[in-house]
């Protein structure tokens, strides 16, 4: 008898065009509409992205189809049929309504993931706490994967695209002492650092892994896209690191952004444009590592996770 396990698949949301801009804004900020200086200067960043948000979205689509199609490629494993849900933090379908369609839909037990590799209480872990209360409600027994930040195939994989962009540099003239790669994650507020959360950590973690992978030893981490708030955010940004590199001298630059799995406006816009604008000012060369997608690897790495919490969910009951 096969059984049916639901995994909702979280991500942060993107809107699905430009006139879903101000509703989405006005969510991530727990119902205040923006001002509209705030909402031009979003939907300025949208739109400097090629094609709009609509390529953003169609990526999230894609991600979550390519899992399915991972997780129904197991032929090992023909007594367990896993069915993928969307559940977006900040547009729809959000976290709430994945679950409820995972209960209307008969399914009781489930696994949840988050598509970002590392965990913290003001990421990951806000959308575990949305799920889990939902889930309470609609009689589902969800169990979630917390990070996976130095799964094998995660680490090759992110390894493999920091040394092709390195090769890129090397056909450019650059010897591999000249370049400077930036590891990089959205920054969050510094008061996570009181509380123990592993988020910085994990992430060290994962550059090291990545950089022992590809052979770097001329690296660093840096923050990038900190919220605009009272509080201090963990640094240093990114665009301060690139002007301070600038004084060493370093010409070559490769930003690594494995705290995101997929293009979106913290890569398109943040990266690729911001901090293109200030490399080309301080007449240094930046590029940057090709992000995950629907890339076959990491699907293998979210399939393979999900499938050992799923493991772990049938050990348990028995």
């Amino acid at each position: 008898m096969t059984t049916k396990i639901g995994v909702l698949v979280m991500s942060y949301g993107t809107p699905e065009s430009l006139e879903d801009v101000e509703a989405y804004y006005t969510h991530i900020r727990r119902g205040n509409a923006p001002s509209a200086e705030q909402l031009k200067e979003l939907k300025d960043r949208y739109e400097a992205i090629v094609g709009g948000v609509f390529p953003l979205r169609e990526n999230t689509d894609r991600q979550v189809a390519s899992l399915q199609s991972a997780l129904s490629g197991d032929e090992l494993d023909k007594e367990i049929e896993y069915v993928c849900y969307q559940g977006l933090k900040h547009a729809r379908p959000f976290i709430e309504d994945g679950v409820e369609a995972m209960a209307k839909d008969g399914i009781t037990e489930a696994v949840g993931i988050v598509l970002a590799p590392h965990y913290s209480t003001m990421s990951v872990g806000t959308y575990i706490k949305r799920a889990k209360e939902k889930a309470e409600t609609c009689g589902v027994n969800i169990n979630f994967v917390e990070s996976y930040h130095l799964h094998p195939q995660l680490i090759e994989v992110l390894g493999r695209r920091v040394s092709a962009k390195l090769e890129l540099f090397a056909e450019a003239g650059a010897g591999k002492d000249d370049i400077r790669v930036l590891f990089s994650a959205h920054s969050l507020p510094e008061r996570i650092l009181s509380i123990g959360d592993p988020y910085r950590e994990q992430l060290l973690e994962t550059s090291q892994a990545v950089a022992d992978k590809a052979g770097v030893t001329s690296w660093q981490f840096t923050w990038q896209s900190a919220g605009r708030t009272a509080e201090p955010w963990l640094g240093p940004d990114v665009l301060d690191t690139l002007r301070e590199l600038s004084k060493e001298q370093v010409e070559y630059v490769l930003v690594a952004p494995v705290g995101f799995v997929s293009d979106h406006l913290e890569v398109l816009y943040d990266l690729d444009i911001e901090a293109q604008a200030v490399a080309a000012e301080l007449d240094m060369r930046l590029m940057r590592i090709e992000s995950l997608n629907s890339d076959p690897a990491y699907m293998a790495v979210l399939s393979d996770v999900v499938r050992t919490q799923a493991a772990q969910m049938k050990v348990t009951e028995s």
